[in-house]
Formats: structure tokens, sequence, C-alpha cells
């Protein structure tokens, strides 16, 4: 039986390639250029699966997702949340009091500014976490160091310098996991998520309307983020998570409320919640 082949944005050692291997350690890691070649080849076949970042409890929202999932007629069929230990990293032989630089991707520099203000070093952008640990094993530069996974240091054969140097230590990644066909979760199988976008229609209050249903029929709203549809200033489009099936009574009336103020809607997932969310739920009075 061939191995499920799941793909991601990112070079060998990303942490999108950490996140399967923790979610699906029989699986193929599938390393692409861009989101839009990962999620491409999910369409075409060439994949199975997705491991596509969404959310960063540092950086906030993955832009270019919240973008491209809706357009891309995929599913989300799962969830996989993911803390992010950075590691500053060099070719073997480097001492700390070497490194002039470090490169990285520009959110993992702005995770780790403690460390950089603290060795004095000058930060570089660079496309990717992994692919920066990629660059300085070939340049082999004692005075350039990287920033990147555990993983990344041991498939390029980098010595890690310092480790855990993320400012923050709840710095945690949010993935979903994309398929081609929906598969929806069965209802009372445990915490569910699901996930839908929308578009109201144009009348005053119509969001407000469109939600007021989540309120009064107890449903919990995790997640609520718009954008622009073809960049178009007066067209917005909402993407949302809410706790539960759709077959639940509750959510049920609230989705024929919003449904009845929109333009659009579509699930786009039914999903377990991964146990991580225990851990940030808010205490109930």
């Amino acid at each position: 039986m061939s191995k499920l082949k799941i793909a991601f944005q990112g070079e060998p050692g990303a942490n999108s390639h950490i996140a399967i291997v923790e979610a699906y350690p029989d699986a193929e890691p599938m390393p692409c250029a861009t989101f839009e070649d990962a999620l491409s080849a999910i369409s075409s076949g060439d994949a199975d699966l997705g491991m596509i970042p969404i959310e960063n409890s540092v950086a906030g929202r993955v832009a270019d997702i919240h973008h491209l999932l809706p357009a891309s007629g995929l599913f989300i069929i799962g969830e996989w949340f993911l803390p992010v230990r950075h590691q500053l990293m060099a070719v073997k032989g480097t001492k700390l009091e070497d490194i002039k630089s470090v490169e990285s991707h520009v959110h993992a520099l702005g995770q780790c500014r403690r460390i950089i203000r603290k060795l004095g070093i000058k930060p570089i952008v660079h496309a990717d976490t992994a692919g920066s640990a990629r660059d300085i094993s070939e340049r082999k530069d004692k005075t350039v160091a990287a920033i990147a996974s555990r993983l990344a240091a041991k498939v390029y054969g980098l010595d890690i310098l310092a480790e855990d140097v993320e400012d923050e230590a709840h710095n945690t990644t949010r993935f979903v996991v994309l398929a081609r066909e929906p598969k929806w979760a069965a209802q009372g199988s445990g915490p569910l998520v699901t996930t839908f976008v929308f578009r109201v229609r144009n009348l005053p209050a119509a969001l407000y309307k469109a939600l007021g249903g989540f309120a009064t029929n107890g449903v919990n709203m995790t997640k609520l983020e718009s954008y622009m549809v073809d960049g178009n200033f007066f067209a917005t489009q909402f993407y949302a998570d809410v706790d539960g099936h759709p077959d639940d009574k509750g959510l049920a009336f609230a989705i024929e409320e919003l449904k009845f103020f929109s333009r659009e809607f579509r699930i786009v997932g039914v999903y377990p919640g991964h146990p991580f969310r225990a851990t940030f739920s808010e205490a109930q009075d």
C-alpha cells in the first residue's frame, strides 16, 4: 500500500513538515514552493492531503491562506496545533561570537527579537525558516546564522548554538488538514469544529443580524475573519469557526438564520477539535 502524500509549503525541516511528522508519522511529506503549489498538488491528486498553517498565536493569521482557501474548493478534515520552538543554528564549528547576521522568515525574526538584540546581530529576511537553514549550510559562512527548527538543523547538518530562542513560550501555530473531498466528523463523536465562509447581503446591520442566531442559540464562535473579494473594497467575505456539528439543533438554527441574511454560504469542514483547544478554554462564570 502506498504512503499517504501530504503537501506543505516550505522546504524539508519547516514547521509544517514537523506538523506532518507529528500528526501522520507514516505519511510522505511533500514540500511545495508556495501555498498555491501546495493547494494545487491536493486539487490535482498529486498529494492526498495538505498541512497548511492558518494562524499563529504571536504573528496572527496567515493572510495568504484566508485569501486562497475559500477559492480553492478544498475541504478541512482536521486541525493540528504545533508549539513553535526556534533554534539558532550555524555551520559546524561556528561560535556565537563569530556571528554577524541571522537569516530567517520575517515572522521567525520577529518572534526572536530578544536574542537578536542580545547578540547585536543583523536580521535578514528570508523566504522561509528551513530555506534559510539550507542556504547557510551551502554557503558555509561562519558569520551567518539561521533561525529554524531542530529538524532543519538535523536535515542540513548544522550546529544549534542556542536552543528555544523564541521570545514567547506560548508561540503556537494552528494548521488545518485539507482534502479534495469533504469528510464530516460524526455528530456526537467528541468536541467538533465547523468552519464556513459566507458573504452577507449589502443591507444595514446585515452582519449583526446574520450573527444574531449564534448568540440566541448558544453557539460559541471561536473565530471570525473578514477579507476582500476580488480586490473590491465593498465586497467582504467572512471566514468563521464555531463549536459543534451543523446537525446540532442550536447550530442548525443559527446557520438557517445566517443563510437568510447571506448572499453566499459554504461549509468548508466539520472536524474534530484538537486536544490543544482545551488548554485555552476560558473559565465559565
